[in-house]
């Protein structure tokens, strides 16, 4: 059975060379980075790092260990749990041909997705949403023919307690 997929968030300073360093820990130990995010938070002293991998729960905790030990790292959690609110990003270029433009839109509307560019032959669609949900909107559009697809990669932030 091949290893769960498991998503790790990190806080970490906002200086050059941080994310080399966390994706080369990645890659010096033989795991594989399925998707990377990382952007500034509230704060522009401290960057949010996102890393969707492949890897079993022991694998998990060393390389949380290891991320812990790195200089620049501030703080790791696992979010990989239901505590966790988990989104994605997807622009979908699909091809508009006349015949198919109002099955596009029906799909797009169906998936709360947003047109965001029209062309003569293409739409590109914009999709926010679990994993899942981005996964199914890829494949009712596929048929259609998918041009471009870019994803975000998982964004994931802890629920607040109540």
């Amino acid at each position: 059975m091949p290893n769960p997929k498991q998503i790790l968030t990190m806080l970490v300073e906002n200086e050059p060379g941080v994310t080399a360093r966390v994706s080369g820990l990645f890659a010096g130990r033989g795991y594989n980075i399925e998707s990377i995010c990382g952007a500034p938070t509230a704060n522009p002293k401290m960057s949010r790092i996102t890393i969707t991998t492949t890897a079993a729960p022991e694998q998990l905790e060393q390389i949380m260990k290891q991320l812990r030990r790195l200089i620049n790292v501030i703080k790791v959690r696992d979010m990989t749990g239901k505590k966790a609110v988990k989104r994605e990003l997807a622009l979908i270029c699909v091809e508009a041909k006349s015949e198919n433009r109002p099955e596009i839109l029906r799909i797009a509307e169906t998936f709360r997705g947003r047109i965001v560019d029209t062309g003569a032959t293409h739409y590109i669609i914009e999709a926010t949403g679990r994993q899942e949900k981005i996964d199914a909107l890829i494949r009712l559009l596929e048929p259609m023919g998918i041009k471009k697809l870019a994803r975000s990669g998982i964004l994931a932030l802890y629920r607040e307690p109540e």
